[in-house]
């Protein structure tokens, strides 16, 4: 090639030289270009960020209400609750009512044996009296079968203190406590439920049983009754240890109604003298005063146990079995230290309502039987029922236009023969109830109707 021929192939060339710099020196620019990210919004985030905040606390709100809803509901769906079970004290028999020896069944096959007579002179009787001999250790042997009989029964007795906080002219605080003496009447398979005098609970901050094995617990008042001052407080079974419901034992309640109550020896058990855990034995002196409350008519049972003007806890008899809740208030003057009680008998459904929770029907009436005498007088023309002897002020049956001196004869369309049945209808009926009455005033025949109502005082 020649000189010329390389001169014009190189000139050729350059261009191409020329370009492959120029793309060289483009590219190394084009990679170092920065990408800028956008700005942030700092409001809108904060507005984001309290918006999620918000939610999540409503969302969290949300689910507690509709857990605190819906979890006693589920819970009762896979763990039902028992419910407390109904108090019934069952109805008294005749069979209480009779002696021991009466109960005693002879069997008809059984040939009964010939009594032989056998004549004694009186030197022999002498002589057979003269052999029997009672000393020092009979007399105390008999003292203790009614210490062991006592001590038995203690076991259903609690004490049961009131305690109220106060403070002093020096602004130091201190607790006034009120005790009586309370009795266990029944398990409710909830609580065990204790019969004790409202007195000492009137105005309490807090309730405290004490069991016979002196273990302490709160407890809480079921239900107050007015007319007697007495009420049931429930102790729950959780709160008692194992320990102690082996130890307590639940009354039995007797009967009141016996013909023979009149002198029978009791025992007065829990505070007859004022301080708890006292004892006393004596003898049923009277048992046929009646006791007229409104809506209500208890038996009062008298003693000659010399006891406190504030004595509270139960008679018994020589069975163990409750006879009468001591109750001193209703006593009279001449006789204010002499043990008074409510007979059981008349007590037991009073206790039940209570028991159970139940608010009794209120009417406001003092009532009593016909007298037989005016029965039997054909000119007088009174028929059986009850005889309005005095109307509370304000009540439903002074409302309803129920007068002294009326004879009630029929409530609802159920007749009325005596007091008795006129109660037992205002037991089973409820407050706010209308009942109609058939009366007779002064020989003529009327009817009214009756809203009960709730008892005095809210109890």
């Amino acid at each position: 090639m020649s000189e010329q021929e390389r001169e014009q192939d190189f000139a050729g060339k350059e261009p191409v030289k020329e370009q492959a710099e120029y793309t060289l020196s483009v590219q190394p620019d084009f990679m170092r270009e920065k990408i800028k990210q956008k700005p942030v919004n700092k409001r809108k985030l904060l507005r984001r960020t309290l918006i999620t905040v918000a939610m999540a606390v409503v969302f969290g709100l949300v689910a507690c209400v509709t857990f605190l809803i819906l979890e006693p509901v589920i819970s009762n769906k896979l763990y039902p609750e028992e419910e407390p079970q109904e108090v019934v004290f069952p109805e008294e028999t005749l069979q209480e009512e009779m002696n021991p020896e009466d109960m005693l069944v002879k069997d008809e096959e059984e040939e009964e044996p010939q009594p032989v007579e056998v004549e004694l002179e009186d030197e022999q009787i002498e002589e057979l009296l003269s052999q029997v001999e009672f000393g020092l250790e009979d007399y105390q042997s008999l003292y203790n079968e009614l210490m062991k009989l006592a001590q038995k029964a203690n076991c259903a007795m609690v004490t049961v203190a009131g305690v109220t906080s106060d403070v002093d002219w020096f602004n130091n605080i201190y607790e006034n406590v009120a005790s009586a003496s309370g009795v266990i009447v029944a398990n409710n398979n909830k609580a065990i439920l204790v019969l004790v005098s409202a007195g000492t609970l009137n105005g309490a901050e807090t309730i405290e049983v004490t069991f016979c094995d002196q273990t302490q617990t709160e407890a809480q008042i079921v239900q107050k009754d007015a007319a007697t001052g007495l009420a049931i407080l429930s102790v729950p079974l959780t709160a008692i240890s194992e320990e102690t419901l082996d130890v307590i034992e639940i009354a039995q309640l007797g009967s009141s109604s016996t013909s023979n109550l009149l002198g029978t020896p009791v025992i007065a058990l829990g505070s007859p003298l004022g301080t708890s855990g006292s004892v006393c034995y004596g003898v049923v002196t009277s048992a046929s005063t009646v006791m007229d409350m409104p809506d209500a008519s208890y038996k009062k049972i008298t003693t000659d146990i010399y006891g406190s003007r504030n004595a509270t806890g139960i008679l018994i008899n020589f069975k163990g079995m409750v006879i009468g809740i001591i109750d001193n208030m209703n006593t009279s003057n001449d006789m204010g230290n002499l043990l008074t009680a409510y007979g059981i008998t008349e007590l037991k459904q009073t206790i039940e309502q209570m028991s159970n929770d139940k608010e009794r029907a209120y009417l406001g009436i003092h009532g009593a039987d016909v007298p037989k005498e005016a029965l039997e007088d054909p000119e007088m023309n009174i028929p059986p029922g009850t005889y309005i002897r005095e109307i509370e002020i304000d009540s439903p049956a002074m409302e309803a236009g129920i007068q002294s001196g009326d004879v009630v004869t029929q409530v609802g369309g159920t007749p009325v023969n005596n007091y008795s049945e006129l109660l037992n209808v205002l037991r089973v009926a409820e407050p706010e109830e209308v009942y109609t009455f058939t009366l007779m005033r002064q020989g003529h025949e009327m009817k009214v109707d009756v809203t009960f109502g709730h008892p005095p005082d809210g109890n």
